[in-house]
């Protein structure tokens, strides 16, 4: 079961959620937010991906422990901060038509989808962050003693970094390029 869950975090959770990240990007390209909502917008994608990208990075890369559920979970609470504050700020500079709020519902749940798999897979460390259960919370960050596969771990981050991180980075430099001509 431990195995199955695994496999749903990497071939569906991650997938899904940086397609819907691109697909964030897409709707905004539509909406034209280089000169609605302009580059705070695009401020607040940023900072959200950023947000989520250390926890990803975490479980990609670290043996997950008290430690790393605990910056996991600071990294959602976070983002869902920042997403409402982006939302705050955005609905009031420009239409986010129906398919962007599908969107957003996908990037909010995947994170917590991940994190609740997270949770399952390692239980222990889990209650041992709040003094529970028999195991000692461990808050030491220490690489996978056994990583995923590198073929997979690179291209995750190699997707991110094409799908997400490169088209948030140009949303900015739209909207920076049109406010100066502005």
């Amino acid at each position: 079961m431990a195995q199955l869950a695994q496999y749903i975090l990497m071939y569906f959770v991650l997938p899904l959620w940086l397609a819907a990240g691109f697909a964030d990007w897409l709707c905004h390209r539509v909406t034209r937010i280089e000169v609605t909502s302009g580059p705070t917008e695009s401020v607040f994608h940023l900072l959200g991906l950023t947000e989520m990208g250390v926890a990803v990075l975490l479980a990609l890369f670290f043996e997950i422990n008290a430690l790393v559920i605990a910056v996991m979970i600071a990294a959602f609470v976070l983002h869902e901060l920042t997403t409402w504050l982006d939302l705050r700020y955005s609905v009031n500079k420009r239409e986010v038509l129906p398919v962007e709020q599908l969107v957003h519902s996908f990037m909010e749940i995947l994170p917590l989808m991940g994190l609740g798999f997270i949770v399952l897979l390692y239980w222990s460390q889990f209650l041992a962050l709040f003094g529970l259960g028999s195991e000692s919370a461990r808050f030491t960050l220490a690489l996978k003693q056994q990583p995923l596969p590198l073929s997979y771990s690179l291209s995750a981050v190699a997707a991110a970094v094409l799908f997400n991180v490169i088209p948030f980075i140009e949303a900015l430099l739209r909207g920076l390029r049109a406010q100066r001509v502005r």
